[in-house]
């Protein structure tokens, strides 16, 4: 397989005011095009239970290395043309290609996504950005391509058509293992207001929930597929925008009854099936194990034939969410396996075995 076939960047947000009036520390930095480094503030601890005693603060730094890294200071315009943009010209040769965002709530994933459409501050998205080009090449050309847009989510398992009322859609697989989603409707478009609108319209009607991280939390995988067809209605590629369900743990979310718990559940299940996918792609397996869920059921043609990937990881970047971003560069880390070497790894960390975590290059404790 062509190693650029599946990339992985990764984008850290500005620490916002919220962040500063609370002397929230920063502990992420850039180094160089493809490195992340996070400084940990911890304590050292002589028991379970912390004193008054143990306040003592050391630093543990952690390594990762991805094909893109991007610091606070990078444009949406920026991440586009480098990262995206690549993906767009590759659809016009008829490659399907497909474009994660993973990431805590609150990390940027909806910023990098769909900017900010307020008049006072308009940034475009990577959906307005690609709708842009879309449009332009098609016209530049006169290519008789036409532009059908689908837009669906996945929750606790279940499909919903988020064009059409949210009603249940069913994936089915025929006799050649080709992956079908019955009921789901199409909408074509003709310019980019027409897409941009049919895209605010799913988004409003989206599955959200309470968490620890934002009041208003994605708890569904949202999948955006626009089709470039030909007049006679066959598909000559397609083009996905997957936004992936914020990252928090059920222990994350204010509301924990029942149906939180379920639905923490059901989106670790997914997001552990679509990494071992996308490993087992990249690492050319005979076995690719799409049915682990229904997220990579039905991104099974996505990922199959001529086709590239990119997941953007979105991650915070203050000391109050570190957990979270280490376990998103870790999710990053094992979705490509970045050939770096003999790369340092720590046998005797069992957790971080049994989990399947990063293998950093350094870790580097200094104390305070």
């Amino acid at each position: 397989m062509d190693q650029t076939r599946i990339r992985v960047a990764v984008r850290k947000r500005p620490v916002n005011k919220k962040e500063t009036s609370r002397n929230d520390v920063d502990i992420l930095e850039r180094r160089g095009s493809d490195t992340i480094a996070v400084k940990e503030l911890r304590y050292f601890t002589s028991n379970k239970i912390r004193t008054k005693l143990d306040l003592t603060k050391y630093m543990e730094e952690h390594l990762f290395v991805f094909d893109q890294v991007f610091d606070e200071n990078v444009s949406n315009e920026q991440l586009y043309i480098e990262s995206v943009q690549p993906l767009v010209e590759a659809a016009f040769t008829g490659i399907k290609v497909t474009c994660f965002a993973y990431g805590q709530t609150g990390s940027g994933k909806t910023f990098t996504m769909m900017g900010t459409q307020k008049e006072e501050s308009f940034v475009p998205g990577m959906f307005l950005l690609a709708a842009s080009d879309i449009f332009q090449k098609i016209r530049m050309n006169g290519w008789g391509l036409g532009i059908w847009v689908s837009f669906y989510e996945i929750y606790c398992g279940k499909l919903f058509d988020l064009l059409n009322g949210r009603k249940t859609l069913f994936a089915r697989e025929d006799g050649k293992q080709n992956v079908w989603i019955v009921g789901l409707s199409e909408k074509t478009v003709t310019s980019v207001d027409e897409l941009m609108s049919v895209i605010a319209f799913g988004m409003g009607v989206r599955t959200t929930g309470v968490t620890g991280a934002n009041m208003d939390s994605s708890r569904s995988h949202a999948i955006l597929q626009i089709a470039f067809k030909e007049p006679d209605g066959k598909v000559f590629s397609k083009l996905s925008f997957i936004d992936l369900a914020g990252s928090e743990r059920g222990a994350d979310t204010i509301d924990q009854n029942k149906q939180t718990r379920i639905d923490g559940a059901e989106i670790n299940k997914s997001l552990l099936a679509l990494k071992e996918c996308i490993r087992a792609l990249d690492q050319d397996k005979r076995h690719t194990p799409f049915r682990g869920s229904k997220l990579t059921l039905v991104l099974k043609d996505s990922f199959t034939g001529n086709c590239k990937t990119l997941m953007i990881a979105n991650v915070s970047p203050t000391q109050s969410c570190c957990e979270h971003t280490l376990n998103t560069l870790r999710y990053a880390d094992r979705v490509k396996e970045l050939k770096r070497g003999h790369s340092a790894h720590n046998p005797g960390d069992e957790l971080a075995n049994a989990l399947m975590l990063a293998r950093q290059n350094c870790k580097r404790r200094t104390q305070h």
